[in-house]
């Protein structure tokens, strides 16, 4: 009885030594086989980092200003008599625009050109009777007062008469009337806007630390923010004191270029542009991926693992410094170097030490 009950414990032992072997066999197997096989490759797009120039700028917002352009208003008071113009007409520099009524100042002027021609009429016949010595010098010089002022009378009317006349002070073209035949204004009284708009510039401000970048003569572009529209100019004025409400510094720009595209008072965005600079390492700000460790690119280098004799491509995560932002492009300080091929599409799916194959096919990288 004895006998037969250890045979079975023998039994027993081997097939439970049996199995666990087995197990431990097959496990061994499955772990060779995953060891030997090769994960698959995420295909990715890449740019490769070479140092070029680096064109930097600063953005601001800016209003358009027609380089000449005002309101114009009337200098005389009066009955408005004539309006030579309509909305949006492009005038002349002299042209008559508002007629005044001035029949009373011209008859004064009338009587004042008669009244200066007997001075003067007097005036000469005053001078040869002293000539000929039969009259005193007193009366001469009575005779000379009155010329003197018979024509300051007359100077006086006709500049009155020409405040009468309210002409174009330059060409352009000018807005829609605010005043109507018939209607009595008063000087001051605004009657249209003018406008060249040939020639246009822009009023923008920029923080104290920015202006201390800018210099007169710089170029700027202007961007229209409904249609787009770029023109180019360059900077004529910045003022000399910073506003202590704002610490703002205001600056304007000449836009010579314009032909018309601008119109006055329209939002503009402006872009000056800063001194050129070489070998700076700039990539597409969408390359970079930003977290609570840092900012990081995924940089493609060959390996060969060990143990293999054949390389491969995997993908890296490498920590960068960031510098300046412009057009899209952002400023790598350190962290990279010329020739490294940093991913620039699929590297959402992408973990450090990942294989990658390179690929043109952009729409790949979304699969």
């Amino acid at each position: 009885m004895i006998k037969r009950f250890i045979i079975a414990i023998i039994a027993l032992a081997v097939i439970g030594g049996g199995i666990v072997g087995f197990n431990l066999f097959r496990a061994k197997m499955i772990a060779q086989f995953l060891a030997a096989m090769n994960s698959a490759a995420f295909p990715v797009t890449v740019t490769e980092v070479v140092p070029g120039t680096w064109a930097p700028g600063i953005e601001a917002i800016g209003t358009a200003n027609a380089a000449q352009g005002s309101d114009l208003s009337t200098e005389a008071s009066g009955i408005v008599r004539e309006i030579r113009f309509a909305a949006n007409d492009t005038v002349e520099q002299g042209q008559l625009l508002v007629q005044i009524d001035d029949r009373q100042e011209r008859a004064d002027l009338e009587a004042a050109r008669a009244t200066e021609d007997l001075a003067q009429i007097t005036l000469r016949r005053a001078r040869n009777l002293q000539q000929r010595g039969v009259q005193a010098t007193s009366t001469l010089d009575s005779a000379e007062a009155e010329a003197v002022s018979a024509r300051s009378t007359v100077a006086k009317l006709e500049a009155v008469l020409s405040m009468k006349q309210l002409n174009a002070p330059f060409a352009g073209t000018i807005g829609i009337p605010r005043v109507e035949v018939g209607q009595f204004v008063s000087a001051g009284t605004v009657y249209a806007t003018l406008q060249d708009r040939s020639k246009m510039r822009v009023d923008f401000s920029l923080s104290e630390q920015q202006a201390a970048l800018v210099k007169g003569g710089m170029a700027v572009t202007v961007i229209g923010e409904e249609d787009g529209t770029q023109v180019a100019g360059s900077i004529i004025g910045i003022d000399p004191k910073i506003d202590p409400n704002s610490r703002l510094v205001n600056l304007r720009a000449i836009l010579p270029e314009a032909n018309g595209h601008l119109t006055p008072g329209q939002f503009l965005r402006v872009r000056v542009h800063l001194p050129e600079e070489k070998d700076v390492i700039a990539l597409p700000q969408t390359v970079v991926a930003s977290s609570l460790y840092g900012d990081s690119v995924y940089v493609v280098r060959e390996e060969t693992p060990e143990g293999s004799d054949t390389a491969h491509l995997v993908a890296r995560q490498v920590f960068v410094q960031l510098g300046r932002r412009s057009a899209g492009m952002i400023e790598i300080t350190s962290g990279l170097k010329a020739g490294d091929k940093v991913v620039n599409a699929g590297q959402n799916r992408l973990s450090s030490g990942a294989p990658v194959t390179i690929t043109t096919d952009a729409a790949a990288t979304a699969n």
